[in-house]
């Protein structure tokens, strides 16, 4: 596939005031290229603590397949079940979504659970859910080959 099917990759994490900013951004940098940019808002919870979310948008064809190539580290089985569940990952909007594990991706590994959020948008012409369903099977296949090969 010369060009990658995603408008772009949105990557977020919460920090919360028990955890390290620096390692939640240490988190979060294990699915971007070396040196990509990470925005940095902070903001309130319930109770008046403390919440910093730490984001960053990947909209460069070169760094969206940084961004997969990170995705396809997942464990064998998890990456099977992230491609069988694609109808209820996509949404009508053609958005992908995808939870990392934040303590994983901290310790360089990637793998499915809570903590740190992947939001794609997938180009669907015309922009059906089925559409970006087919694209996102035949951008995720692309890159299990890759894993076998």
């Amino acid at each position: 596939m010369s060009g990658v099917p995603l408008h772009y990759v949105d990557l977020r994490a919460f920090c919360y005031a028990t955890e390290d900013d620096r390692r939640v951004e240490r988190a979060l940098r294990t699915l971007l290229p070396e040196e990509f940019p990470v925005d940095r808002a902070e903001s309130e919870g319930y109770h008046g603590d403390r919440i910093l979310v730490l984001s960053a948008r990947v909209d460069n064809a070169d760094d969206l397949r940084v961004v997969l190539s990170a995705l396809a580290r997942l464990p064998d089985d998890q990456f099977r079940r992230l491609r069988e569940q694609l109808d209820e990952r996509v949404t009508e909007d053609c958005e992908l979504y995808v939870s990392l594990d934040k303590q994983a991706a901290y310790q360089g590994s990637v793998r499915l659970g809570e903590g740190l959020t992947l939001r794609a948008k997938v180009e669907a012409y015309p922009a059906k859910k089925d559409s970006a369903v087919a694209n996102a099977r035949d951008l995720l296949e692309e890159y299990a080959e890759r894993r076998r090969g």
